[in-house]
């Protein structure tokens, strides 16, 4: 059976109060904050390594911003604890993503490699 719509809208409209949105996120920001603190430093360190490679391999400033959002979510796998061969492949893929949307494949791999130390995935 169907909800109805004005209990939908009940149920909305007391879920996105901002009274209570406000106090949980006042409770949770100190832990916030902390792994923000944390893992910031480390990403820049990636990020800077990212652009040492891209300064080595000639790529135009302009073309920075995807290559660094590949690094980043490379970056984001090895931080959820993806390791090994399931790494590998699924860094492969990113690759092959990345290099569709017109990004030299060359780099990708030479970011993959010099910065993640990852390689590419065992043949099947």
């Amino acid at each position: 059976m169907p909800i109805d719509p004005t209990r939908r809208i009940s149920n909305w409209d007391a879920k996105y109060e901002t009274e209570r949105i406000k106090a949980v996120l006042d409770a949770r920001r100190p832990a916030m904050l902390s792994r923000f603190t944390a893992v910031t430093p480390v990403l820049a360190e990636m990020e800077i390594s990212v652009k040492q490679v891209l300064d080595g391999q000639g790529v135009a400033t302009i073309r920075y911003p995807f290559y660094l959002d590949f690094g980043r979510e490379v970056w984001a796998l090895q931080g959820k604890g993806v390791s090994g061969e399931s790494l590998k492949q699924e860094v492969a893929v990113l690759v092959a993503k990345w290099e569709a949307r017109g990004l030299e494949l060359p780099v990708l791999q030479a970011i993959r490699d010099d910065v993640f130390n990852v390689g590419a995935p065992s043949a099947p």
